[in-house]
């Protein structure tokens, strides 16, 4: 067995291991930014950043300036931490590849074998993504609007006194369900409930062990995780997917693509759709929980955003006490600038997702600040979550100000570094290649989840306890809280 794992992983694990030797041998060249190894081999400073990446990162930005190099489980990363820098990954695309990174990505995590070899398959399937904007984009979220209802109709309806539940929880519950019938359709099967709740468990076991799968630890030495993703890729085949009812535009459209290119029986168009649904829902759980959280323990931003929400509801002929038939058009949602602000800070403060490229060629960066040469094979990162922190920016960095992204009752879009206005000041979806281009989508149905349950539900929090980020999905996404809190909640009468 264990033989059989090393022969799997050989080929690469070695090839980053004797580039690591390579660097600790030849250590810093001239031209390179400082070099931090740790006394770890291969290891290097990953056990550091794990445990708070965000002060550690700051730690060095203050030992060794703007831009350092960190070996982190074999890689060498190479941190670009100047906002006004930032665009140097665009300026040297050609020899910076998100291509290259990201097809790594999804071999590790999903399975996915195709894009690392197809370039056609992959170009074909960034098509799909026309999908998530303009009027594709709003009939895909009326049919969410109207799951939506028939979700919390079928979870909510009777909740007229109190009803406990973990927040976290809750908030998974409702996001994973909406999302999926959105975009996959309905289950027939009378085993609905059950389908749906296996399904989403099984889901989470995996986006908890993301972290280790972008790690070179062979998925054999995860406990259950490659049965587990086994099992999600299973229930995402064509045979199965064939079951529901009802596929979303953008998933029919994938499917055909996936069938021009892959056998249709083929394990791995399952493995396309993990993926997928992993970048559909994966962030905006904890996205939901913050921005739920916050508004709790926050009475004057919850006033502001129900008080924004109710001035709206009249000027569109909406009566209060009409259940859960709420409706408002995409438009109509972006002039809530209050309840954006809110989702907007949550990004900030819990969002630690870096931009990654692959160096393909060895580069030299030309910057303002100074020319620095990356070696083919590192990764340049750049790490916003620094400039989400700063007091330059953002005033009181650490406290939740939900009309921070607010100026005079519009939204607020111009920030400065000093003196200097920032052509980038909130990146929690990365930019250039790798922007999601799934964000009008995720940022609608976080609006959308929290306009029902601030008009519809009393809402109190039980619990007092302090929560903090949890830092398990280091440098990838928002942040899951360290712990649940409970909450109550009951229609209004």
């Amino acid at each position: 067995m264990t033989m059989n794992i090393l022969r799997f992983e050989d080929e690469k694990f070695l090839e980053q291991l004797f580039h690591s030797i390579d660097k600790l041998k030849g250590t810093w060249r001239p031209g390179e930014p400082p070099l931090i190894r740790g006394w770890l081999p291969y290891v290097g400073m990953a056990l550091k950043l794990q445990k708070n990446p965000l002060g550690f990162i700051k730690s060095l930005q203050k030992q060794h300036g703007d831009t350092f190099t960190v070996l982190l489980g074999g890689k060498y990363i190479t941190f670009i931490l100047d906002p006004f820098q930032y665009h140097l990954l665009l300026k040297s695309h050609k020899h910076l590849s998100f291509r290259q990174f990201g097809s790594k990505i999804v071999e590790k995590a999903f399975g996915i074998k195709s894009l690392a070899s197809n370039a056609d398959l992959d170009d074909e399937l960034h098509t799909c993504y026309q999908l998530l904007q303009g009027k594709s984009l709003d009939i895909l979220l009326e049919s969410m609007m109207q799951n939506l209802r028939q979700v919390l109709e079928h979870k909510l309806s009777k909740t007229t006194s109190w009803d406990m539940a973990q927040m976290l929880t809750f908030c998974s519950s409702i996001m994973f369900e909406v999302t999926f019938i959105t975009l996959y359709g309905k289950v027939i099967a009378d085993d609905r409930k059950d389908y749906i709740s296996k399904l989403r468990d099984d889901f989470i076991k995996l986006d908890d062990k993301f972290p280790y799968l972008m790690s070179n630890i062979p998925i054999e030495l995860l406990g259950d995780v490659k049965t587990v993703q086994k099992r999600l890729i299973k229930c995402l085949t064509s045979e199965n997917l064939a079951k529901l009812q009802g596929w979303s535009e953008i998933v029919q459209m994938r499917q055909n693509i996936l069938e021009k290119y892959l056998v249709r029986e083929d394990f791995e168009i399952g493995a396309h759709h993990l993926a997928f649904l992993w970048a559909s829902v994966a962030n905006t759980i904890p996205v939901m929980f913050w921005a739920l959280y916050y508004l709790l323990r926050h009475p004057k931003a919850m006033a502001a955003v129900r008080d924004e929400i109710d001035h709206l509801r009249q000027s569109t002929g909406q009566k209060k006490g009409s259940g859960f038939s709420i409706y408002f058009t995409r438009e109509q949602m972006d002039s809530l600038v209050y309840l954006e602000s809110t989702i907007l800070e949550v990004f900030r403060l819990c969002s630690l997702s870096s931009t990654v490229r692959t160096v393909q060629e060895d580069l030299a960066l030309n910057s303002e600040t100074g020319d620095y040469c990356v070696r083919k094979g590192d990764l340049v990162a750049i790490f916003p979550a620094v400039l989400h922190k700063d007091p330059e920016v953002f005033e009181a960095p650490e406290e939740f100000r939900y009309d921070r992204f607010t100026e005079d009752g519009k939204k607020k879009t111009t920030f400065f570094k000093g003196e200097k206005k920032l052509k980038f000041y909130l990146m929690p979806f990365g930019f250039g290649a790798s922007k999601c281009p799934g964000r009008f989508f995720a940022v609608t149905e976080i609006k959308q989840l929290l306009i029902v349950l601030l008009t519809c539900f009393d809402l109190e929090i039980v619990d007092n306890k302090p929560i903090a980020l949890n830092y398990s999905r280091l440098l990838f996404g928002i942040q899951y809280p360290d712990s649940d809190v409970l909450f109550r909640y009951k229609i209004k009468s």
